[in-house]
């Protein structure tokens, strides 16, 4: 099997190329501000060097958030364009799932600075999640922190390397779900909303 994953919900661009959960290729790029012209052409590569046609591809894992909001619409809308184009499954975790998997700890819990002196906080227990994405204002001790994650692990493999999980259990079907994980509205929703209350 044949999996292709990819992540633009953090500052890090990350996709990556599985076949039989041997990996076929990884990269990761900056993408801050530039993840729509940089995504497609990081795939084509990858599947070039890998030697494999698009069609060849079984899976596509990509994450659906939380992380930035523009990032999670550009990798969701993207590979669900080219598995619709495929006639593909598709499957979307979060970011956190991937990153709880990648740490290789079964019980962890993720953090992801969300800006405005918060946090995206998930927990998970024996490999699932307990505690979905949501804000706190302090990262507990001894959580795995996705910006150093991200620095030393591909987090785009690592989804990969889920779905792969996802797919021999024969659960795809469960993580169809491709609407992103925002955990809160954007800086231009609470703009809106202010001057309409204020």
């Amino acid at each position: 099997m044949i999996i292709l994953g990819a992540d633009t919900s953090l500052p890090i661009l990350s996709v990556a190329l599985l076949r039989d959960d041997e990996i076929v290729g990884a990269i990761a790029l900056e993408g801050k501000g530039s993840r729509n012209e940089k995504l497609l052409p990081a795939l084509d590569w990858l599947l070039a060097e890998g030697n494999i046609s698009r069609e060849s591809i079984d899976l596509f894992a990509v994450t659906r958030g939380p992380g930035s909001f523009t990032g999670v619409r550009i990798g969701l809308a993207t590979i669900q364009g080219l598995a619709l184009a495929l006639g593909k499954p598709v499957c979307a975790i979060s970011t956190h799932e991937a990153i709880a998997l990648g740490s290789g700890q079964s019980d962890a819990v993720v953090v992801d600075d969300a800006g405005r002196g918060e946090f995206y906080i998930s927990e998970f227990r024996g490999g699932r999640e307990l505690v979905p994405p949501h804000l706190g204002s302090s990262a507990p001790a001894g959580a795995i922190i996705a910006s150093e994650f991200m620095q030393r692990s591909n987090v785009a493999l690592a989804a990969a390397r889920r779905a792969t999980q996802i797919a021999n259990e024969g659960h795809v079907d469960r993580y169809a779900d491709v609407r992103p994980i925002y955990v809160r509205l954007a800086e231009a929703e609470v703009k809106l909303q202010q001057k309409r209350n204020g």
